[in-house]
């Protein structure tokens, strides 16, 4: 059942989008905006991980979801698999413990500390609502109690849009993900065809060399697909 917070959050974001354009944009703006926080991602999940990010409130945010895209790694990712907040007030204490390999960038894209709310309906992973501070700092119980209703009105928001976009043979604008994923796709298919290995371990590969390159794996996988990087054979440029 729909909370009073969570309906009067949606009736807002509605109300400043009557013809539904760019309704997950507008709730990660109001929820930055009712938070004591720097900036808000959110982003689509599956039983793999990450799936793309929905809507973002700045740069940071931006690279926040893309490095965890990339690495496989982070705490949307520890969020959605375990099904709980993720509370991190301080990156720089926590991150290179848990998350090695995407401390680094997070601090340097500023990033100071991360919460990640999972959005789930029962087991179904829908999406992660990644709140970040660009200095240290928890959340207080109010504060987390508020981004939790904002956590149950992207889940609603974001199944409302799918079936829509399920229902209408135009793919919806509003639902599509900042980053085009299919490149990536694409080459995991074609390392794993070179390689002989599953779709999984060539997806290992992808992110290895994105990390190793310090690229995002996005300009990897668009080397993979054009031809001027085989992983299959020790990673060499050909």
């Amino acid at each position: 059942m729909t909370s009073v917070r969570v309906a009067e959050i949606l009736s807002a974001v509605w109300a400043d989008s009557p013809d539904g354009s760019g309704l997950p944009a507008l709730l990660v703006r109001a929820c930055a905006r009712a938070l004591p926080v720097s900036g808000v991602g959110l982003a689509l999940m599956t039983e793999k991980g990450p799936a793309g990010t929905v809507a973002a409130t700045d740069g940071a945010a931006l690279e926040l979801e893309e490095l965890q895209f990339t690495l496989g790694e982070g705490p949307c990712v520890d969020a959605s698999q375990s099904g709980r907040p993720v509370l991190q007030p301080d990156l720089a204490a926590t991150a290179p413990r848990l998350w090695p390999a995407f401390a680094s960038g997070a601090l340097a894209a500023g990033v100071a500390a991360v919460f990640a709310v999972p959005l789930r309906v029962g087991a179904i992973r829908v999406g992660v609502l990644d709140l970040y501070r660009d200095s240290p700092g928890a959340l207080d119980l109010a504060d987390l109690t508020e981004a939790l209703s904002y956590a149950d009105a992207a889940t609603q928001l974001l199944l409302h849009l799918q079936t829509l976009a399920t229902a209408d043979a135009a793919p919806l604008e509003s639902l599509s993900v900042i980053d085009d994923r299919a490149e990536v796709h694409q080459a995991t298919g074609i390392v794993s065809v070179q390689a002989g290995i599953g779709l999984a371990e060539a997806l290992v590969l992808l992110r290895a060399r994105a990390y190793a390159e310090q690229r995002p794996i996005g300009e990897v996988a668009r080397d993979v697909v054009h031809g001027t990087v085989d992983l299959a054979e020790n990673g060499d440029v050909r």
